[in-house]
């Protein structure tokens, strides 16, 4: 497909009546045209891997445009400077989310997560902590030092009260915790010492994370 073809497709699936809902949970509609996340990832499909149109759709901005540029990108087809314009112009939480699982197939993304994970960008320090959770979930050959060396980044961004930042911390230390039985101890331990900050955002880190992480069905799930 060609980018006018996507953009063709996006805006016969378009619905404008869903983007006051879109609103509601966070997601920025002011280039948004109301798709319904299906619909994207069907016109993703059809299009295939496909680096040179995801370029040619983010640059567009138009939000849905940029899901599916998330979609079709090939991530060994990225450099870090082109990685850090996308990761510099996040601006909503679903488009970072897609986005992330993407860049964890790079094999820049250990290096990005490091660099972003300090970032001042909410999204984009959002986009770190988004393939944290990806890589453990998906990267099953990665090995678990990989994830050991990933909380001490989640303790220094513990403290970041920004919803996009903090829920995405949250959500990287419950996914490793998750992968096995040594990654599920050293998550608890981590969020335990968490509590131990007397920060407020941490705290609510810890204790969500906690919730899961010791919850019994959880425990039954990790097998290994």
């Amino acid at each position: 497909m060609t980018s006018d073809e996507v953009l063709a497709a996006l805006r016969e699936a378009a619905d404008p009546s869903r983007l006051p809902g879109m609103a509601r949970v966070g997601i920025r509609i002011d280039d948004a045209l109301g798709v319904p996340v299906p619909a994207i990832r069907r016109i993703a499909k059809r299009a295939g891997t496909d680096h040179a149109l995801a370029v040619a759709l983010w640059e567009t901005g138009i939000h849905e445009a940029r899901q599916v540029a998330a979609l079709v990108a090939e991530p060994a087809a990225f450099r870090a400077r082109a990685m850090s314009a996308w990761a510099g112009e996040l601006d909503s939480w679903d488009i970072t989310d897609l986005l992330a699982d993407t860049f964890a197939a790079s094999p820049l993304a250990r290096r990005m997560i490091v660099t972003w994970s300090r970032a001042t960008h909410g999204f984009t320090k959002r986009c770190a902590f988004a393939m944290i959770a990806h890589l453990a979930v998906a990267h099953r050959d990665e090995p678990d030092a990989t994830f050991s060396t990933f909380f001490p980044l989640i303790r220094s961004a513990s403290t970041d009260a920004r919803n996009e930042v903090k829920k995405a911390v949250n959500w990287a230390l419950r996914q490793i915790g998750k992968r096995n039985r040594a990654l599920h101890q050293e998550a608890i331990d981590e969020a335990e010492a968490l509590l131990t900050l007397g920060d407020p955002t941490a705290r609510w880190i810890a204790r969500d994370a906690l919730r899961e992480l010791r919850a019994p069905a959880t425990v039954a799930r990790i097998t290994r």
